[in-house]
Parts: structure tokens; C-alpha cells; sequence
């Protein structure tokens, strides 16, 4: 027995979407109720847990034995399941996990290759023999989650084997049928493997998942109840002022400023920002200001680690290892790390005391604003276990030096040697004088600053638009300006831009490959792979030349939308660019948290780790090794800042 390709079929009364597998699989009413495996390709076998039917000794040897492949498609549903099915069993310590090392994922093989992250959408993607079964949605519903009572069903709150046997048959024909469609992708994905090395960092990813973050339980319950306090005082507030039965009815508001003569069609975030720049009625300002308070959405971070922590008060499973398969990063699942409000309150400390205390008078006294403490304290939720510290580092400016060095633009390169800031060092480039933060021709760095976000993958106006160029005071008659200026004073990274697109559109027509920047471009069997320095490859499926909307030629591949819509994508030179320094800026990432395997990671959030370490490591002994360049990145220049927390936070 060399692997083994294994589906499951389990029940719980947790919600899985809205708390992920470690909670659903730790709750008491969990259960197995179907196995499905097939052995080193064989056909497939059913284990009816539910009815009785015990799993061989050799296949809880195989689970157990990391030189065992274990496939499956979203494998780490398999494995913690089947973690707590043998924490049952007393066959492996109740807290600990199966180890990811004996496991790969056919789903993160599909993502790898640019291919959709559903079972059902690769199948069809990929035009398999056999598809998914479309009555699985139903059975799922019927067997895996608690039914509501009814006179019909006889009172019941779980629909068993024996309810209805014709349902329960065609549900291991289901539970069959999923592996077989593993077993297709895994044929027919055979001439594009992962690289091992991937596997590794998918491995270490499962590590960071299962260590989990630690949640202050205690303040999150107290953060909940003050804003169920406060949503009612401001909702009684909004009512004094307008006399609307519904506080939070957007159409009633609606009419109520409409009759104060407000005319809007929105109460979203942007449209009140604008309202309150063009009002002067004092009463719309105080209602439009209440109502930005009541719209805040803080509370529902609070009540996801409340809902998604485990036994233990740690919330795991909130990383999705390539998650963005156009590049490769991570995505964040259940919390989302990836958004939480940026705090920037000077006293933090005492804010965050006052909301751990439950102490709803003090906060309503001494701040204007009960709704944004919360939101600033919401990441400080997360903390270090007792006798250890966080330490938190990050990279700076990843993608700005991986772009300087990719080509080879000097006087970036010597910005970042010498430690000078960027936004400066570009304000200068652009404009030919001096700019220093706060000194001379300092104004100047604001637009150095928005023209470094906007334009290093071929914005245009329109970028520096969707930046908020104009909100921050430059007129629309400069944007145009500024475009050119800083093309013309990056003018290797522009060189850049049209290489690969240069580089693309020949492989793709001499079915060829190519090279550029260190970087190589391949098409074979119907796919285009770009070869990054770290020698992982991005991928696009079914890459064609086309012709874009302004009567040129384009490239076109098979894709994810922005709607997560299997469709045709188009791209060109600077957007290829943009997937591959996010790419590589991933890969230096990946290295990162290889060198810091030891200090128990427990999150990462973009280019920042999160490391909860004993109190005598020091953030320069962090920072050190995360700044550690690559072997296949010489020449680049990489700087990592930390700090030390007693709870998670940005460092102001």
C-alpha cells in the first residue's frame, strides 16, 4: 500500500461554513458516517460507519503512517475529521492532529494549475468521464445536519440510515462517486505535478492551521454585549431625532432625509461620507454621523471568533493555502484576518481595558464614539498564550523592491540600500528635486505616494482615481501628468511590463517557450506556465491571442472571474507582471516562515507574521530571520521591522 484516495461523509450540529472544521469536528454530536477510500488506485470501497461497519486495522495504520500518501480533495476536512474519529479510538492524543506531511490535496493541485477550488467545478472544468453527483446537496442536507421537527417526520431533529434507506443507498453511491472523480483529476492532472517544494509549504501552512490563534474569550463575550448596548442607545438616539419607526431601516431613512431635502439614493459607507461634506443641516449631520456608528461591522469579527474558537479558546483553520491561485497567496477564511480594522487610538491599552471590563458608562464618557473603540480594538482580541509574547514582523515595501530588483531599476535599488523612503525617493525621481518627509519639498511625497500604489503595474488615471488621488487634493488636470512622470522616471520597469508581455504572446504562438528578466514563459499541453526564480510556476489554462476592446491583441486564458465564474480572462504585460512580483513576493513569504518554523507561527496577515514566542526571544532575532534572502533572489534587497505585544495590534 503505497496512498490512499479517501472521501467522507460526516454529520454534527455545528454550522461547518461558519466556523470550519476544527470546531465541527471537536463537538460532541460529530460523527463519521461514511468512508470512502480506494487503495494505490484500486476501486472504490464504502465503510458504513453509521450503520456499525468498523474501518480494518490496515487502513488505521495507513491514517496513522506519514509514508502513506493520503489524498483526498480539501484533504484538511479529511484529516482533522478523521483526527477526532481516532481521538475516539484512543489511537492518537485528544488536541493533536494527524500529521499534514502524510497527506496531499487534490484540490490545492487543481488550484495550483489555475483551475477552480470545487470538486464539481474542476470536474466540469476538466470534462471528466464522470461528474460529481448533483443529488449530493440534497443528501447532505437530509443525513448531515439536524432536520427540524415536524409532525411528518415523527418529531425527530436527525434524519438517520433507517429513515430512508433508498436515500441512504444512493448517498454511498455518492460518497463512492467522490473519490472516483479524485481519482480522474488525479489522472488527468498527472502530467502537471506540484512541486515538491509546494507541498512542503502546504505542510507547513497545515502546521499554522492546526496551532490556531488564542482568542480573549472573555473580552469578545463583553465587546458583544457593549455593542448590542450601544446599537440600541444609538438606535434610540436616531429615532429622537427623526421620529422613524426602524432605526436601522435604510428606506426610512432615506425618506427622512429626502424630506429634510438630502436627496440620495445610499447610505453606504462612500455616500455618507459625501453627504456630510455638502450638508450644513446640523440634525442630518448628527442623523448621518449615528448611522455611520450603527453601521459599523466590528461586532461581527467578535461574534466569528466566538462562533470559531475551539475548546481551548484558539481559533484555527483561518488560512487557505493558495487561496489566490492568479499568484499563489494565501486567503483567510472565518475571521479574515486579511480585513480587520487598523487600529490607531494613542491609548489603546486603556480602550482595550475598559471594553475587557464590560464597562459600557466609561467608554459612552470618555470617547465620542462606542462603535469605532470597538473596531480599533478588535484585532487586541488575539493573544499570546500566558508566559509568551507576540512578536510581529513584517517585510517593508515587499513588492516595490521585488519589482526594483526584477528590472533592475538603480535608483530604487539604492533608495532601499540606503534605507530612504520610498514615497520620497520617488517624489524625487519624478519631480528632480530633493523631497523629505516632513522637510524640504515635502508636500511632494504625497504624490510620490500615490503614484507608487496606483501606477507600478500600468495604472493610469484611472488608477490614481480608484487610489483616491483626487480625495486627497490633487486636481484632475495633474493625473495625467503624474502618469508620465513616473513612467518616465521608471522607465526599466516599463521595459519591464512589455517584455513579458512580449515574452507571453510568443510562447502562446510558437507554442514555444521564452525567457525574459530571469523569468521563463512556456506553453505545453494547452496551458502557459511562467517559471519564477523560486522555480514554481504560475499557470493559465488555455491560453489564446485575442482582441482587446480597443482593437489590439490580447491574451486571453480559462479562469475564476472577479464573480467566481469559470470564464475567459484577459490580461496583458503589466497585469502578467503584477501575478508574478505578487508571486515571487508569496514565495519570499513562504522562505520567511520556513526560516521561522520554530517559533510557532500562529498567523500571518499579507507580508506580516504573527509569532507566539517565549518572552526572551527578541524582535531583532525575528526579524533577522525573516529577512534572510533567498538563495534564488541574490541581489535583492529585503529589510523585516517587528515589534513586541502583549496582544495583537499595529504598531503606531
Amino acid at each position: 500500500m503505497k496512498t490512499l484516495s479517501i472521501d467522507l461523509e460526516t454529520y454534527s450540529e455545528i454550522e461547518l461554513p461558519k466556523t470550519g472544521v476544527y470546531p465541527y469536528a471537536e463537538d460532541p454530536s460529530f460523527e463519521i458516517l461514511l468512508f470512502a477510500v480506494a487503495i494505490d488506485s484500486g476501486p472504490v470501497r464504502v465503510y458504513d460507519l453509521a450503520q456499525g461497519e468498523e474501518l480494518p486495522q490496515e487502513i488505521i495504520d495507513a491514517l496513522l503512517d506519514t509514508s502513506i500518501t493520503k489524498w483526498a480533495f480539501n484533504a484538511s476536512f479529511e484529516r482533522i475529521c478523521l483526527s477526532r474519529y481516532l481521538w475516539d479510538k484512543g489511537l492518537l492524543a485528544k488536541g493533536e492532529y494527524l500529521n499534514p506531511c502524510g497527506w496531499r490535496c487534490s484540490m490545492i493541485w487543481s488550484a495550483y494549475l489555475g483551475l477552480p477550488l470545487s470538486l464539481a467545478s474542476v470536474g466540469a472544468a476538466l470534462r471528466l468521464d464522470q461528474q460529481k453527483m448533483s443529488e449530493g446537496k440534497d443528501l447532505i442536507r437530509y443525513f448531515c445536519v439536524p432536520c427540524k421537527a415536524t409532525k411528518t417526520n415523527g418529531g425527530r431533529v436527525r434524519n438517520l440510515p433507517s429513515d430512508a434507506p433508498e436515500k441512504w443507498d444512493l448517498f454511498k453511491k455518492y460518497n463512492i462517486r467522490d473519490v472516483e472523480v479524485e481519482q480522474q483529476i488525479q489522472k488527468k492532472l498527472a502530467a502537471h505535478p506540484v512541486p515538491d517544494h509546494v507541498w512542503e509549504e502546504y505542510w507547513l501552512d497545515q502546521e499554522i492551521n492546526d496551532r490556531g490563534i488564542l482568542v480573549d474569550i472573555p473580552m469578545v463575550e463583553n465587546a458583544i454585549k457593549l455593542d448590542s448596548l450601544s446599537q440600541e442607545n444609538i438606535g434610540k438616539q436616531i429615532q429622537e431625532l427623526t421620529g422613524v419607526e426602524n432605526p436601522r431601516s435604510v428606506q426610512q431613512l432615506l425618506e427622512w432625509l429626502n424630506r429634510r431635502g438630502v436627496e440620495t439614493n445610499s447610505l453606504d459607507k462612500a455616500s455618507i461620507k459625501e453627504l456630510l461634506k455638502i450638508t450644513d443641516d446640523e440634525k442630518v449631520k448628527a442623523v448621518l454621523t449615528l448611522r455611520q456608528q450603527i453601521a459599523k461591522s466590528a461586532v461581527k469579527k467578535y461574534t466569528a471568533m466566538q462562533t470559531a474558537a475551539c475548546s481551548d479558546g484558539r481559533v484555527r483553520g483561518m488560512f487557505q493555502f493558495y487561496g489566490a491561485n492568479r499568484s499563489g497567496r494565501f486567503s483567510g477564511r472565518i475571521v479574515q484576518l486579511q480585513n480587520l480594522y487598523r487600529n490607531s487610538l494613542p491609548d489603546l491599552e486603556e480602550a482595550r481595558s475598559l471594553v475587557s471590563q464590560g464597562d459600557y458608562e466609561a467608554l459612552s464618557l470618555l470617547y465620542d464614539s462606542v462603535p469605532e473603540i470597538l473596531a480599533q480594538c478588535v484585532r487586541t482580541a488575539f493573544i499570546p498564550e500566558p508566559g509568551f509574547q507576540y512578536i510581529v514582523a513584517d517585510f517593508s515595501a515587499i513588492e516595490a523592491r521585488v519589482i526594483a530588483w526584477m528590472a533592475g531599476e538603480k535608483w530604487r535599488m539604492k533608495a532601499f540600500s540606503n534605507g530612504e523612503d520610498i514615497y520620497c525617493a520617488s517624489a524625487s525621481q519624478m519631480f528632480h528635486v530633493p523631497v523629505v518627509k516632513h522637510g524640504i519639498n515635502g508636500h511632494l511625497r504625497q504624490k510620490g505616494k500615490i503614484a507608487e500604489l496606483a501606477l507600478g503595474y500600468g495604472g493610469s488615471v484611472g488608477a490614481l482615481t480608484a487610489m483616491g488621488a483626487l480625495d486627497m487634493g490633487l486636481k484632475e488636470e495633474e493625473l495625467q501628468p503624474l502618469v508620465a512622470a513616473w513612467r518616465d522616471a521608471n522607465p526599466n520597469i516599463v521595459s519591464l511590463w512589455w517584455d513579458v508581455d512580449r515574452a507571453v504572446k510568443d510562447a502562446i504562438k510558437q507554442r514555444t517557450k521564452t525567457k525574459t528578466h530571469g523569468l521563463v514563459f512556456t506553453y505545453q499541453g494547452g496551458m502557459l506556465y511562467i517559471t519564477l526564480p523560486s522555480e514554481r510556476q504560475l499557470c493559465y489554462v488555455k491560453p489564446q491571442i485575442g482582441e482587446n476592446r480597443f482593437g489590439g491583441e490580447s491574451v486571453t486564458y480559462m479562469g475564476l472571474d472577479m464573480t467566481k465564474h469559470w470564464s475567459r480572462i484577459e490580461s496583458y504585460g503589466p497585469k502578467f507582471v503584477e501575478n508574478i512580483v505578487q508571486g515571487i513576493s508569496r514565495d519570499i513569504l513562504c522562505f520567511a516562515m520556513k526560516q521561522l518554523r520554530d517559533y510557532r507561527i500562529c498567523a500571518h496577515v499579507h507580508d506580516e507574521v504573527i509569532v507566539e514566542t517565549p518572552m526572551e526571544t527578541s524582535v531583532e532575532e525575528i526579524c533577522v530571520k525573516m529577512a534572510t534572502v533567498p538563495p534564488w533572489a541574490a541581489g535583492l534587497i529585503l529589510t523585516a521591522d517587528g515589534y513586541q505585544a502583549a496582544y495583537y495590534c499595529k504598531d503606531n
